[in-house]
């Protein structure tokens, strides 16, 4: 079944059911409605469709291009490129874009299966509910937010809405407007809402992904506004890899959660390898790339699976930190950095050491609370002397993407270009 014979279900079975709002003008529509905007729609025969946006042209731009059996491809920024110079596969119906935080951003090419798979595994393991709606804040041109928000709406009648920006007092509103929302966020947004205290239990479900979700923040959150907030980690070309379905707040920073409805894990030489239904085809440079075939990925990410599928992150490939013969994962020193009371932002790397025998320096950017001394004695820092950093760079710029993820190869570039990492 293709998606748009999906959609079609889904907009006769809930025809009259309220499907979206904008909560900024308070326009809403119901899935008849949305339906029928999205048929007006001139028919296009282009190979690829650019969808942009945040707003319902957005979904109605999906829809259309679902009709005429285009490649959707979702833009988050006027100048995303668009993959026109290659053939793509002949069953390919979308393409989606890598965040770039370990490289550069890579295009993938998906499936109508692959993305129907993707979708019912997040609703049937996070438990989505049609009288639970979709918060819209993060970007749906992203794969989380395609993932999470578009498609519960489109193929599985979850009801969205739009939300114009993330601010404290912009969420405050689109809460009182509902008895019970599910909220997808990333770890920033959720450390801003809980500072600003406009978390209450109208979010249902409340969910984290696109960067690290600090033990710290997650047991704040749970103590002052009792909400668990569930961790969640994929990638864009898996989609959903584990969810922490637990109730209580996570007590080991490298959980990250089970495996998803539907997803095989396994470890190949330390990193975690993916099989599921949901696997994209394959990248759209055209390059060559065992990690990715086959209905398989292998992630760039170190990783232990113990009991039921739990998985327990160990670093990614390729960013761990040589100091004199010993490794250490960036994320761990992370991590004790964010406990820090002043610290809002934090990346680490390492760099090559003028000390032979070290090979590496660890390097800390840290961005504190405005007007906040940094504290990195000892008894503050909570890690051997081995792992803490020799250089720290204060910089107000650090801040999370659209995504809600730090580039640690952008950051270790740009600090070496600095006269701070010279």
């Amino acid at each position: 079944m293709t998606l748009y014979e999906h959609w079609l279900q889904i907009a006769t079975t809930n025809a009259t059911a309220l499907a979206l709002v904008d909560a900024a003008s308070g326009q809403h529509w119901t899935f008849a409605e949305l339906h029928a905007r999205a048929n007006a729609e001139p028919v296009s025969r282009e190979p690829i469709r650019e969808a942009r946006g945040r707003g319902v042209d957005f979904l109605i731009t999906a829809l259309a291009s679902w009709r005429d059996g285009n490649i959707l491809c979702p833009c988050e920024n006027q100048d995303d490129p668009i993959p026109t110079t290659l053939t793509p596969p002949a069953n390919a119906c979308h393409v989606k874009r890598t965040s770039g935080s370990t490289g550069a951003p890579r295009a993938v090419w998906f499936t109508d299966e692959q993305l129907a798979a993707d979708a019912h595994q997040i609703v049937t393991t996070m438990g989505l509910r049609n009288d639970w709606p979709n918060l819209g804040i993060i970007s749906l041109a992203h794969s989380y937010g395609f993932s999470n928000l578009v498609l519960p709406l489109l193929l599985h009648g979850i009801p969205l809405v739009l939300v114009k920006d993330a601010l404290p007092a912009t969420i405050k509103s689109a809460l009182q407007s509902f008895d019970h929302v599910t909220l997808p966020a990333v770890p920033a947004m959720w450390r801003a809402w809980l500072g600003a205290g406009i978390l209450d239990q109208r979010v249902q479900l409340a969910i984290s992904a696109g960067a690290p979700l600090t033990l710290a923040l997650e047991q704040a959150i749970y103590e002052q506004c009792s909400i668990k907030v569930h961790n969640f980690y994929g990638s864009t070309e898996c989609g959903g890899i584990a969810y922490d379905r637990s109730t209580l707040p996570r007590t080991e920073p490298a959980f990250v959660g089970t495996a998803m409805d539907g997803v095989n894990l396994a470890i190949v030489n330390t990193r975690l390898e993916v099989t599921s239904p949901a696997v994209g085809l394959g990248y759209a440079d055209g390059l060559h790339d065992p990690s990715l075939k086959g209905g398989q990925f292998l992630t760039t990410d170190h990783a232990l699976i113990k009991r039921r599928d739990a998985v327990y992150l160990q670093g990614r490939h390729g960013e761990s930190i040589n100091v004199a013969g010993r490794k250490v994962s960036p994320q761990i020193i992370e991590e004790a950095i964010l406990k820090l009371p002043t610290v809002i932002h934090a990346i680490v790397f390492g760099i090559p050491s003028k000390n032979t025998e070290r090979v590496d320096e660890i390097v800390a950017v840290v961005h504190p609370e405005d007007g906040a001394g940094l504290n990195t004695s000892t008894e503050a820092l909570s890690l051997p002397a081995w792992q803490r950093p020799r250089r720290w760079w204060v910089c107000e710029d650090l801040r999370p993407n659209s995504r809600g993820k730090i580039s640690r190869s952008q950051w270790r570039e740009r600090y070496l270009q600095h006269p701070t990492g010279r």
